[in-house]
């Protein structure tokens, strides 16, 4: 662990490069950025003072996915891939700030590709008649970091269900009969879950004639990821599908005591999230493309074959 300043302008690292270590800002405001330099560049983000960046190139060997910009007079502590898990034992609160940011992201992620994909739905039930409907994809079209298409991971994915999530300490289990509701959409979560036995269907207009089955998740998966950050809408219902379905609750204020006693979950937790950030964005960015094309007047069938897919 190095601490780091940068000047106004300096470039921390660069999209593209190997990426060995993730950045704790102690001081000023760091830029993220696609594309940096060149007619489509794209800001992302501004982070702060006790924000994290870089972290997803140490939970899994991965080149850098957008170039960190010092926008003001930085410093930084930079830790190696092979310092995190002594960081994070001596520093243990920085695994609840760490995760509320990757929560967060793809909180906020979810929310933009969610409102993409609702133009585009809109814009193939009207044929794109509306005027107004075009101006809102115009100012929506703008996926910038093209070369973020095939981000996706599988093995962080590999590494997040790669032993019995069941094993080691687990603070709070609890069992679900068949078709019981675990949470239910547009109600504020508190907590992910991760599946020790069992089913779980994750759904959204549950009970309603527009009822639809997003996803089936079984036993050493993670869901409700979200609720980790604490006071944000669930925008699915979770229902268990087997009698005996067993989930591990797992909330923010938890993680420091997960940590202590059971290091390897909280590092499959990582995995996991660092999965859904780079799944979520590739279909981020393919939506965004898509709206391009409406905005330009060459959309094709690929409009009509366009289906949302938060999951697998």
């Amino acid at each position: 662990m190095v601490e780091k300043q940068f000047k106004k302008g300096d470039v921390i690292f660069r999209e593209g490069d190997n990426g060995e270590s993730l950045f704790d800002i102690t001081e000023g405001t760091v830029a993220i950025f696609t594309n940096y330099g060149t007619d489509s560049e794209q800001k992302l983000t501004e982070l702060k003072k006790g924000q994290f960046f870089g972290e997803m190139a140490v939970i899994e060997a991965y080149p850098r996915s957008a170039t960190a910009v010092a926008e003001d007079d930085v410093r930084v502590v930079e830790v190696s891939s092979g310092q995190v898990g002594d960081y994070f034992k001596n520093q243990p609160e920085k695994i609840i700030d760490i995760m509320n940011h990757l929560g967060k992201r793809v909180s906020e992620l979810s929310a933009d590709y969610g409102e993409v994909c609702a133009i585009i739905g809109e814009y193939r039930a009207d044929k794109g008649k509306k005027d107004s409907l075009i101006d809102r994809i115009k100012k929506l079209a703008k996926a910038g970091g093209k070369n973020l298409a095939n981000i996706e991971s599988f093995e962080s994915k590999k590494k997040a269900a790669a032993v019995a999530h069941s094993d080691g300490y687990s603070n709070k289990v609890e069992s679900f009969s068949k078709g019981a509701v675990i949470f239910k959409e547009g109600e504020i979560g508190d907590c992910m879950y991760d599946i020790h036995s069992g089913k779980v269907g994750i759904y959204t207009g549950y009970g309603t004639a527009d009822e639809k089955c997003l996803t089936q998740l079984d036993l050493n998966n993670f869901f409700g990821e979200i609720g980790v950050i604490g006071n944000t809408k669930r925008s699915a219902t979770a229902v268990a599908l087997a009698d005996g379905t067993t989930l591990e609750m797992i909330a923010g204020k938890d993680l420091k005591e997960l940590f202590e006693k059971n290091p390897p979950k909280v590092e499959m937790i990582l995995a996991y999230m660092s999965y859904r950030l780079r799944k979520l964005t590739r279909e981020y960015v393919t939506a965004c493309e898509i709206a391009e094309k409406i905005a330009a007047g060459k959309a094709g069938d690929e409009v009509n074959t366009f289906k949302p897919n938060l999951y697998d």
